[in-house]
């Protein structure tokens, strides 16, 4: 089996906190290009426009590990390409990230709703990530797991590359204890405290996750800690790590969380309404260091408001 090359560092910088792009020029068996130029005229072309493929090339934003292309360097396949996208505008959150821990290997952060925990679709500069990354000034920052944008709380990132796989590794075997609380509707005839195991299904381009028959791939321990006024603070105990599965599991018990966009109605598109955050806190985490071998708790500072 062909071993896979190791990316090189990116010759340029981090722009806003996000990382360039980075290509590697395919095989090209057909010799369908003579030049790096024709490539990217061919590849990009269709999205952003011939004109603009142009343009970034005059301007230098493509560039290699020598500097930058202009577009007339003969075709290589297995050649990287670096470049920074254009970022559309993006709505600020208006929500200030706080540091709950930091040393030289991991900054434990709390999340406000809303705030995407990495770069991903149209949320790029809006993100926990590239905030921390220009605020913090650590350019290297990584995230060791993900929050969803709609939910608060502890997000765990890694300072230093050579760390990043001893902790995402505590999150894949699901070394983490992990507690959440949730604000939802109170109904006595619902027995709490109940462990929900379900078989959930996320799709591609789907915003909602579903459950159906079959083998559980989640596991979820539900219990309910006060009540007034017709709703309830629950504690939520999740074993598994599967898309939305909070949110899946409340919502199948008749109990959505309360805000929630997409359970159990999907809500249509439209401007953020920042004045109703989805009341899912991500509030604990719980692990033996892998580095330090040092047990390590965290909770977070933020605080549902939808009981007070």
């Amino acid at each position: 089996m062909r071993r896979r090359t190791k990316t090189p560092p990116a010759p340029l910088p981090q722009r806003e906190g996000v990382d360039p792009a980075v290509v590697r020029l395919p095989g090209d068996p057909g010799r369908a290009w003579a030049t790096v130029g024709e490539h990217l005229r061919a590849r990009f072309g269709g999205a952003i426009g011939a004109g603009r493929v142009e343009e970034m090339l005059r301007d230098g934003r493509f560039v290699g590990v020598d500097g930058p292309l202009s577009g007339g360097e003969p075709y290589v396949a297995g050649t990287r390409v670096w470049f920074h996208r254009d970022f559309p505008p993006e709505e600020r959150v208006p929500f200030e990230i706080g540091v709950v821990y930091r040393d030289e290997r991991i900054v434990v952060a709390d999340k406000p709703h809303f705030l995407a925990t990495m770069p991903r679709g149209r949320h790029v500069t809006e993100t926990a990530l590239a905030r921390l990354r220009r605020e913090l000034g650590v350019a290297a920052l990584q995230p060791a797991h993900r929050l969803d944008r709609m939910t608060a709380g502890l997000v765990l990132f890694v300072v230093r590359q050579r760390d990043r796989g001893a902790y995402q590794t505590l999150f894949r075997d699901r070394l983490v204890r992990k507690e959440y609380e949730a604000v939802a509707a109170y109904d006595p005839g619902i027995a709490l405290p109940v462990t929900v195991r379900s078989r959930i299904v996320k799709e591609r381009g789907v915003m909602a996750a579903r459950q159906e028959p079959g083998e559980p791939n989640s596991e979820s321990r539900i219990e309910l800690v006060e009540h007034r006024g017709g709703l309830g603070r629950y504690r939520l105990l999740p074993t598994t790590g599967q898309t939305h599965q909070l949110r899946v599991h409340m919502n199948a018990l008749g109990l959505p969380i309360l805000n929630d966009p997409l359970y159990p109605v999907v809500r249509e598109d439209g401007p953020e309404d920042f004045g109703r955050p989805m009341q899912l806190l991500a509030w604990r985490l719980e692990f033996t260091d892998p580095v330090t071998g040092a047990g390590m708790r965290f909770e977070s500072r933020l605080r549902l408001s939808g009981l007070e």
